[in-house]
C-alpha cells in the first residue's frame, strides 16, 4: 500500500497538474488507449452480448463463491499444486516467505501482481533479506524509481521516455540521454534475461482460475510471467479469490474483453495456462481474502468484485487522466479504486470517492458492466453518514439539503447567487473557493428559469 503521508486525492492531483505540459500528455496518452478500445469494441460482433455473458457469469461466481473456490482447490490438489488460504496480507506475506525459506532461496523474480503490490510483499520480503525483482518493464521501471505503479495495466504511463532514459543511465548505465524506446527496452530485456536465468523462484498472479479444472491464467504481452515460471524451481502463484470463472469455455468470453478494453488490441500477447508442475518442479497457490469477504457482504458495492482489472475505467476517467494514478494513495487507483479503497480502510481513503466527476464514463466502459459510478455515489452517503468527511463538507451538504428541499429557501439562495455573481463577484472569485483556482465563475443571469418561465407561461410562439 503506498504512503503518502497525509496527502489526500486533492492536494496529489495538485500536486501532478503543476507540470501542465506532462498532465496534458498523461491525459492525451490515455485518452488514445481510450479510442483504441472504442475501435475494438466497434469491430467485435456482439461485443455488449459479450458484456452481458461476462457480468452474468461473475455473478454467478459472485453468488456461489464458496462453492467455486472449495472446487477450484480440490482441482489443485488433484494437479500436485499446494494451496494456502490467507486472511489478510500479513498472512499471505507469511505463507510466501515460510516457501522461500524452507528452500533456502534468497533472490526472486515477480511478474505484475497488484495483489502482491497491495500486501506490500516486496518490502516485506526485503527487510527479511530476500531481494525481489520485478520482471514486468513497466513496473521494473518504477520498482527501480522507488515509486508505485500509477496504473494496473500500465504502471508507469506517467513517466515520459525522457524520465525513463534518464533512470535508466543511473541504474542500467545506459548512455546518458539515451530515450529511444526500442534502445532502452532492449537494454532492460537484456539485464531481466540474466534475472530470469538464475532466480530459483518465481512468482506471478492470476487473471483467470477455473473452478472446473484447477487451472489458473496469467496474461502478459511481454512474456515476463512465462520465463519466470518456466525456469524456477519454484513456482508461486498469489490470487485474489475472486478471480475464480466456473468452466474453462467461459475463459472464452473474458480474454475477448479483457486486452481490447484494456490496450484496444484483440487480445493479449500470451494467456499462458498453469496447471500442474513440471517434473522436479513445486506449484504453490495462494488464495488471499484481504477485505474480499468484506465487501461481497457489502450489497450495494458487491459488483465491483466482478472487476477483471482491465484499467478501461482509469483510460477514460477525466479525474485520472488529468490527475494520474499516483494521486490516489492506494494500490489500485482510479474509479474503481476508490470503490475498493473505502472498503479495507473508510476513514483513510474517505476522499476517493468524491474524486469522480459522476459523469459514468467508466461504467459505460467497464466490459462487465460494474455500475462504477452508482457505487461511488452511493459511498459518498455512506462516508458522510458515518462521519468520515470535513465538518466543513457536512455542513454544506446539510445546507444544500435544506436549500434544495425548501421552495422558499431555494428562490432566496438564487436571488442571492445571482446578485453575488453579477455585482459582487470578488465575494466568490478568491482563493477561498476551490473552483476559482483553475477558472472563473460564470456571469450570473438576469432571471431564474422559474421567473422567465411564470412570466411567459401562456404565450403562444408566433
Amino acid at each position: 500500500m503506498r504512503d503518502t503521508g497525509t496527502k489526500k486525492h486533492a492536494a496529489l492531483a495538485e500536486e501532478f497538474i503543476q507540470d501542465k505540459e506532462k498532465a496534458d500528455w498523461h491525459d492525451g496518452a490515455l485518452w488514445w488507449i481510450r479510442q483504441k478500445r472504442d475501435m475494438q469494441a466497434n469491430q467485435t460482433p456482439q461485443w455488449e452480448e459479450l458484456r452481458e455473458a461476462a457480468s452474468a457469469i461473475k455473478m454467478n461466481v459472485i453468488t456461489n463463491l464458496h462453492t467455486y473456490l472449495l472446487q477450484f482447490e480440490a482441482n489443485l490438489k488433484k494437479n500436485g499444486v499446494k494451496v494456502y488460504w490467507a486472511a489478510n496480507a500479513d498472512e499471505h506475506n507469511q505463507i510466501v516467505y515460510s516457501i522461500l525459506k524452507e528452500k533456502n532461496i534468497t533472490e526472486m523474480v515477480k511478474s505484475k501482481s497488484m495483489l502482491t503490490e497491495e500486501c506490500n510483499l516486496n518490502e516485506y520480503l526485503e527487510e527479511r533479506g530476500i531481494g525481489v525483482i520485478n520482471s514486468d518493464l513497466g513496473e521494473y521501471i518504477q520498482q527501480i524509481d522507488n515509486e508505485p505503479p500509477s496504473h494496473i495495466v500500465l504502471p508507469c504511463i506517467h513517466k515520459r521516455k525522457e524520465e525513463i532514459g534518464a533512470l535508466f543511465h543511473i541504474h542500467l548505465g545506459t548512455e546518458e540521454g539515451l530515450s529511444d524506446p526500442t534502445a532502452l527496452t532492449r537494454v532492460a530485456r537484456k539485464h531481466l534475461r540474466n534475472v530470469f536465468l538464475t532466480r530459483r523462484a518465481a512468482l506471478t498472479g492470476a487473471n483467470f482460475a477455473v473452478a472446473e479444472t484447477g487451472e489458473y491464467v496469467v496474461c502478459t504481452n511481454e512474456g515476463n510471467a512465462d520465463m519466470g515460471a518456466h525456469l524456477a524451481e519454484v513456482q508461486i502463484c498469489s490470487m485474489g479469490l475472486e478471480k475464480i470463472v466456473p468452466e474453462k469455455k467461459h475463459l472464452a468470453v473474458f480474454l475477448r474483453l479483457l486486452a481490447r478494453s484494456a490496450t484496444g488490441q484483440p487480445i493479449t500477447i500470451y494467456s499462458s495456462h498453469f496447471k500442474k508442475p513440471r517434473p522436479g518442479q513445486e506449484m504453490h497457490l495462494i488464495l488471499v481474502d484481504a477485505g474480499r469477504s468484506r465487501l461481497l457482504g457489502r450489497e450495494d458495492f458487491r459488483n465491483s468484485l466482478k472487476c477483471i482489472k482491465c484499467g478501461a475505467c482509469m483510460n477514460t476517467c477525466p479525474v485520472y487522466r488529468k490527475g494520474s494514478g499516483l494521486s490516489y494513495h492506494n494500490t489500485i487507483t482510479g474509479p474503481i479504486g476508490a470503490i475498493l479503497a473505502p472498503n479495507l480502510d473508510m476513514e483513510k481513503h474517505a476522499d476517493l470517492p468524491f474524486a469522480s466527476t459522476l459523469c459514468g464514463s467508466c461504467s459505460n466502459v467497464c466490459p462487465v458492466k460494474i455500475n462504477i459510478h452508482d457505487q461511488l455515489y452511493k459511498w459518498r452517503q455512506v462516508i458522510v453518514k458515518e462521519g468520515y468527511v470535513a465538518n466543513s463538507k457536512a455542513l454544506s451538504m446539510k445546507a444544500m439539503a435544506f436549500t434544495l428541499s425548501s421552495p422558499a429557501a431555494y428562490q432566496a439562495a438564487g436571488k442571492t447567487g445571482r446578485w453575488v455573481l453579477n455585482y459582487a463577484p470578488f465575494a466568490i472569485n478568491n482563493k477561498f473557493n476551490p473552483w476559482y483556482k483553475q477558472r472563473d465563475m460564470p456571469g450570473g443571469p438576469k432571471e431564474s428559469f422559474g421567473e422567465w418561465y411564470a412570466k411567459n407561461q401562456g404565450k403562444k410562439e408566433d
